[in-house]
């Protein structure tokens, strides 16, 4: 049972794709053409938000945004610490340092009153990772941060995902998205985008992704750099986006499935909630390796996201804020991530829960 297989979309989107593929070769244009502004207009549409900045990856996404909110040397970025490290590397990247607040031992996403706890007069933004498909409470994390401390929403995971108050990528000032070929929405390469509603946040997104020009050759922004998504990748983005709220209808489905599977056992999986797309399938096991490792041999692959917390990575300068990282780390201990995509046919999903209901 593969954890994921990205070649079956390929199949299933094939005579689209190839026939993307072959106009923009034929096109002559390769970098910021046709495609790649439809593109940013069709995913501001999807997320909500008025604009989008197509860029070279999900982790240039995050730095370009949080230096679009004036992160830098001297400021401080505050993050939760279980999200896989991406939003820290990205904030160091940008100069900035780096706090790691807590998450509710529940849903693993950010607590909102750990990162009030954690800010400073130096904190700028606070990156809130939409984990595992599940969309964050922006609107409560909101309320309890200081004024001027900017939100930037990590959707790598949530595109599509939707709360009471708007569309993951819509409900902070910035939103940053992944388009790794795992993900919901998944390119076949890499590339990532930026939204916002704030003409200001958008046109200076605009001039870091190329190199900070204010005009062609004009470097008018520090901390800009060559970060394009390609236009291949956007036109079969293209292709793919109509068909994501079906994918995350069946990503749900699945979660859902699994969820039904662990009722009685020693596997903590909950249902998808309103609005979550299934990104991934994770529960919680208290003998997460022993579980993974029966789970093998009954022929089910298995993944850890994440197992290291940012604060014990060896490479990685950051401090733990007040109220400690109690959660994460048991969070980081515990966490197990079944097979989860789209394509899965429905025996799969019930070779699966099988499996974990005599594994688990």
């Amino acid at each position: 049972m593969p954890f994921n297989e990205t070649v079956r979309e390929y199949l299933l989107l094939q005579s689209e794709l190839e026939a993307a593929a072959l106009r923009t070769l034929r096109s002559g244009w390769y970098v910021h053409g046709r495609e790649h502004s439809a593109f940013e207009v069709e995913l501001a549409t999807t997320v909500g938000a008025a604009h989008a900045v197509g860029v070279a990856s999900g982790t240039d996404a995050l730095e370009l945004a949080l230096r679009a909110v004036g992160a830098g040397p001297g400021a401080e970025v505050v993050t939760a610490g279980n999200a896989g490290g991406y939003a820290a590397t990205a904030a160091l990247a940008a100069g900035a340092d780096v706090v790691v607040a807590d998450v509710d031992p529940g849903t693993m996403l950010l607590d909102p009153e750990s990162a009030a706890a954690a800010c400073t007069p130096r904190t700028v933004a606070v990156v809130v990772t939409h984990l595992y498909g599940r969309a964050a409470d922006v609107t409560a994390l909101r309320a309890a941060l200081p004024d001027g401390v900017a939100v930037v929403e990590d959707c790598a995971q949530s595109i599509g995902a939707r709360t009471a108050d708007g569309s993951c990528g819509s409900l902070g000032d910035v939103g940053t998205f992944s388009f790794y070929p795992t993900k919901n929405l998944g390119a076949l390469g890499d590339g990532g985008a930026v939204t916002c509603s704030s003409d200001e946040f958008a046109e200076r997104l605009r001039a870091l992704r190329q190199y900070g020009w204010s005009e062609r050759y004009v470097i008018g922004i520090p901390g800009g750099r060559n970060s394009r998504l390609d236009e291949l990748q956007a036109a079969l983005l293209r292709v793919k986006l109509p068909h994501l709220a079906g994918w995350n209808a069946r990503r749900r489905e699945i979660v859902a499935e699994y969820a039904r599977a662990a009722e009685g056992t020693e596997l903590v999986l909950h249902p998808p909630a309103a609005g979550d797309v299934g990104h991934l399938a994770v529960g919680r096991h208290p003998r997460r390796d022993e579980f993974a490792a029966r789970l093998a041999e009954a022929g089910v692959a298995t993944a850890v996201h994440y197992p290291v917390p940012d604060h014990r990575q060896p490479a990685l300068t950051v401090r733990v804020g007040p109220t400690g990282a109690e959660a994460v780390e048991q969070a980081c201990a515990e966490v197990v991530s079944l097979p989860c995509f789209a394509l899965l046919t429905d025996a799969e999903v019930e070779a699966v829960c099988a499996a974990v209901r005599r594994c688990a």
